[in-house]
């Protein structure tokens, strides 16, 4: 098995609230006007990185891992039925719907993929942009589906003014959407499952309105606020289950543990500097997205950077 790292290109998605710094400032979306997500790490079948250089060059991230073996993803991924994560940058010019996803029980019974827990990391912002976070208070059902047919469901939102750094932990079940002006980096369970309950009666370029799916978001959003979230240090982000992620900053040199339990994900968030695992090196710049395959040892990073690290 090749243990060297790899760069990913990624799938990127051009919905409707989408906008352009991805583009501009990340080189990411080919001939798209428009683009609302790169899908940095991601074997789903909606849209898989592909290897970009070196002996596996074009390879879809699932080809890539049946050539090498499930080895390279370490035995903490290999538990789980499916790849388990998918990596995403935002880009969100517009308001996003307001959305729920469901737990792994509902989704595997119902949809024949994992639910979605996720975590947000506000890589920047708008002056004055802020998300919805779970309810501001209990409600029933039934306020529930009424405020949703009534289009007065912000009202119960709890409204949240971001700003760069801010971290979110988005629990399965959990009401929710990104505001306008917000760029974000997402760390998810491998799943495209969103019920949507609202969209401000938006239109797409034919002039019909996203489907909304009202009855399953009943069945599988938790009526409360969301729970505080706090991890044990400031350098972990996000911790559960299913992700671990890390920040990483370096001036300098400075080193990311690994081991052969899971592989490591660094997606580049600005800067430039030189990867280095055994051998192999890797010139490593912002936009960039890494694939490190699990192994023990550590991958040296030269130069000025910040970065999101993802593992399991």
């Amino acid at each position: 098995m090749n243990l060297s790292p790899v760069k990913l290109l990624p799938t990127c998605k051009d919905y409707i609230w989408g906008g352009t710094r991805l583009k501009t400032e990340f080189g990411k979306g080919g001939n798209l006007e428009k683009v609302a997500e790169s899908w940095e790490l991601s074997a789903h079948k909606d849209g898989e990185s592909v290897i970009s250089g070196g002996k596996f060059d074009s390879l879809s991230f699932s080809q890539y891992i049946e050539r090498n073996g499930k080895g390279c993803i370490g035995e903490n991924a290999e538990k789980f039925e499916f790849f388990p994560i998918l990596i995403k940058l935002i880009d969100a010019a517009d308001n996003l719907s307001v959305q729920v996803h469901p737990s792994d029980d509902y989704a595997l019974k119902y949809e024949g993929e994992y639910g979605k827990t996720e975590m947000w990391y506000v890589v920047d912002c708008e002056k004055d942009a802020f998300l919805y976070y779970g309810f501001s208070k209990t409600i029933s059902k039934e306020e529930f589906k009424e405020r949703i047919e009534n289009n007065t469901l912000l009202e119960v939102l709890n409204k949240v003014e971001i700003k760069k750094g801010d971290v979110f932990f988005i629990e399965s079940g959990t009401i929710h959407a990104i505001g306008k002006g917000a760029f974000i980096c997402e760390v998810q369970q491998n799943s495209n499952k969103t019920y949507r309950v609202y969209d401000y009666d938006r239109r797409d370029k034919n002039g019909n309105a996203r489907e909304l799916h009202i009855e399953k978001a009943l069945e599988v959003t938790t009526l409360a606020p969301a729970k505080p979230y706090e991890t044990e240090n400031e350098k972990i982000l996000a911790k559960c289950k299913y992700f671990t992620v890390e920040k990483f900053d370096c001036h300098g040199t400075c080193d990311i543990k690994l081991n052969k339990n899971c592989f490591r994900s660094v997606i580049v968030l600005s800067g430039e500097a030189k990867l280095k695992v055994g051998d192999s090196e890797l010139d490593i710049k912002k936009g960039d997205s890494i694939f490190i395959p699990a192994q023990n040892g550590v991958a040296t990073v030269t130069g000025t950077c910040e970065a999101i690290v993802s593992y399991v």
